[in-house]
């Protein structure tokens, strides 16, 4: 018994069921302009299978070779998406990585695109890019919502190997914040907008407009 729980010691833990989730990452492009300091954004083509038309930021799924450094992906996706190439994104550091409803892991990560004005998008994936203050989001706080995630049991689900009462009773779900921030005639939410509030949290924790 001693050499398998010596196995324990200095352990590192990790999520039991990673294997279970899709893993993504993502980057928070930040580009500097005469007016300051923007966050860059791309709306997706309206050709691609997931989510098109949706604002987001440049990234995707992990590969098999980048699970150990999700930076790699983030990094990678965002040079193939804007077009430019690795010396022209400078990193700045993570920020928290989400467990979306979805079943998606999302690594997101900070950095400044050094020479924007090169930028040419790719147009299988991209549609168009825009940008937006930091300011912005700094003064105006997004609209909370909520959402819940249900409860639904398999057919073959052994409700006899459970105590009764979650039969009747076991329906709530996970409820969970969704954020939208309205810039002009665009709606930045979802995973986006969670990921602008976390950079505002972290980077401006003194901000009252984020307490919550």
């Amino acid at each position: 018994m001693k050499p398998a729980l010596e196995k324990l010691i200095n352990r590192k833990p990790q999520m039991q069921n990673h294997a279970e989730f899709t893993v993504s990452a993502v980057l928070l492009p930040l580009v500097e302009t005469p007016a300051g300091t923007h966050i860059l954004f791309e709306t997706r083509s309206a050709h691609i299978n997931r989510q098109p038309g949706e604002i987001c930021f440049p990234g995707g799924m992990v590969e098999v070779h980048e699970a150990k450094d999700p930076l790699l992906t983030a990094t990678r996706e965002t040079t193939e998406e804007l077009g430019i190439n690795a010396g022209q994104v400078e990193v700045i550091g993570p920020l928290d990585y989400l467990l979306a409803p979805a079943g998606v892991i999302v690594y997101p990560f900070v950095g400044k695109i050094l020479e924007p004005q090169k930028i040419v998008p790719n147009q299988d994936e991209v549609e168009e890019i825009f940008t937006v203050p930091v300011d912005f989001f700094l003064q105006n706080p997004p609209l909370v919502s909520s959402i819940e995630v249900a409860t639904r049991f398999n057919q073959d689900f052994p409700f006899d190997k459970v105590p009764a009462a979650y039969k009747e009773n076991w329906r709530k779900g996970w409820a969970f914040k969704v954020y939208f921030f309205a810039y002009g005639s665009r709606i930045i939410w979802g995973i986006t907008a969670k990921i602008i509030v976390n950079f505002i949290s972290l980077c401006w924790p003194e901000n009252e407009h984020y307490q919550f």
